[in-house]
């Protein structure tokens, strides 16, 4: 038996070439500046992705190819949350119950316009 691998052989040391370094750099540059959020790098998408860690109904994930389109739609996705949190529940201010107005004698409207 021949080659490299065989037994008794001597170790080799194989050259680990690192893809797409300086987006994975930069991937780990936002993971540590952005506190609530998980920054990855994909290198089958060549691509960025933030993962949101804070409690919520759906896990909220982001996606840009370049950094700075990456930190927008974090930007924009903390607004929304902020937003909802802020607003009251059902989507507009509560107001109180209107008093029924007293109209006197109703009138029933025929077709063209006038009171019968």
């Amino acid at each position: 038996m021949t080659g490299r691998h065989r037994d008794g052989q001597p170790y080799a040391s194989v050259y680990q070439r690192v893809w797409d370094g300086p987006a994975r750099a930069e991937a780990e540059r936002l993971d540590q500046v952005w506190a609530d959020w998980t920054v990855l790098y994909s290198l089958g998408k060549r691509s960025f992705y933030a993962v949101a860690s804070w409690d919520g109904p759906q896990v909220m994930v982001v996606e840009d190819a370049t950094s700075e389109g990456l930190e927008e739609r974090m930007q924009d996705a903390e607004m929304v949350r902020m937003l909802q949190t802020t607003s009251p529940p059902h989507g507009g201010e509560e107001r109180p119950p209107a008093e029924p107005r007293d109209r006197g004698t109703a009138r029933r409207r025929r077709p063209g316009g006038r009171a019968a």
